[in-house]
């Protein structure tokens, strides 16, 4: 039984991750500290300062060769309209690994009569060249699908999104991995080349008048094409202005809308769905900005109760466009 409870186990845990795996740059937490442009195109230049944003994330620190995410992101305005803006990202999880490149085209359309009052739509895409190895150095046969060294093979996809505000009313829409790809390489039936996934979220601030404190409640909404996987995230995020600077930090609760079975007896059949919480909190000291993500898994069922835990730092850079008489803290 205790054998049948185990490969039951590692049956789910390895579905998980080859759907994580499969995805160009997973989708976490990350856009909660301040750095929505890793999951909507669209957000390149749409802030008033240019921002350089590098994360570090790692999984269970007590499982060997747990899967890590590191991320460098660019962007901002070049004139009055148009956004700009780069990605550089490694992605690892046991033997298999993902390194890429993005780059990013943005438009910002202004449909108010002044820049005191945001009414904006953003549009972008992004184009990534990505490069995906498998290490066998610790490999211990000799497996002829594959091959011998360490192989490894190259393909490009494409994002796309839009983004609107209204005074503190925000909402985002985006397609990634539009590009169907079909790698020969690492190729098996059990993974579709339709990687497309739609991504949508929206919120608003809450904030009164010449009050510190703002609130913003938000969600986002993930579903894969190919195989119907569904999740959602709510949100709650708070901010507290400073002198010099501002406080914020918050929850996220993720869940996903299909289960994966499981036994612990060998007889009576569970079923589970993933889940998260995701308690954050972040600082930005002038131009300066330091975030600190905790996401613990609440399954009955889970590999390791260490959780996951990622840094973000980050850096505003160029003239303060400062614009917009309204709290919309992803904009100001």
């Amino acid at each position: 039984m205790k054998l049948y409870f185990s490969i039951s186990l590692l049956f789910c845990l390895i579905i998980s991750s080859i759907a994580e795996a499969q995805e160009v740059i997973p989708t976490y937490s990350d856009y909660l500290t301040d750095n929505l442009y890793l999951l909507h195109p669209s957000m390149a230049g749409a802030a008033n300062f240019n921002k350089i944003r590098l994360t570090a994330r790692q999984q269970w620190f007590d499982v060997k060769d747990a899967p890590s995410l590191q991320t460098l992101s660019v962007n901002g305005r070049l004139g009055e309209k148009i956004g700009v803006g780069g990605i550089v990202f490694n992605d690892k999880n046991g033997n298999y690994s993902k390194q890429g490149i993005y780059a990013t085209f943005a438009y910002h359309l202004l449909l108010s009569r002044s820049e005191l009052d945001l009414n904006q739509f953003s549009f972008g895409i992004s184009l990534g060249v990505i490069q995906h190895s498998l290490d066998q150095s610790g490999f211990t046969a000799f497996d002829p699908l594959i091959g011998g060294a360490n192989p490894s093979d190259i393909y490009g996809n494409m994002d796309v999104g839009m983004s609107y505000y209204y005074l503190d009313f925000f909402a985002h829409a985006t397609v990634k991995n539009i590009l169907p790809v079909r790698r020969e390489l690492f190729y098996s039936a059990a993974v579709p080349n339709n990687q497309r996934k739609y991504l949508f979220s929206t919120g608003y601030v809450f904030a009164r008048a010449n009050s510190d404190w703002s609130f913003e409640p938000s969600i986002l909404f993930q579903l894969r094409e190919q195989t119907s996987e569904k999740s959602l995230d709510a949100n709650l995020k708070a901010y507290r202005t400073l002198e010099f600077g501002e406080l914020w930090g918050g929850i996220s609760y993720r869940r996903s809308f299909e289960g994966a079975e499981y036994t612990t007896d060998g007889t009576k059949i569970k079923n589970q769905q993933l889940q998260y919480v995701t308690p954050f909190i972040g600082l930005e000291y002038k131009r300066f900005l330091f975030a600190y993500t905790y996401s613990h898994q609440i399954n009955s069922i889970v590999l390791s109760n260490n959780g996951f835990h990622q840094i973000t730092l980050g850096y505003n850079f160029g003239e303060d466009r400062g614009r917009y008489d309204c709290k919309c803290p992803a904009i100001n």
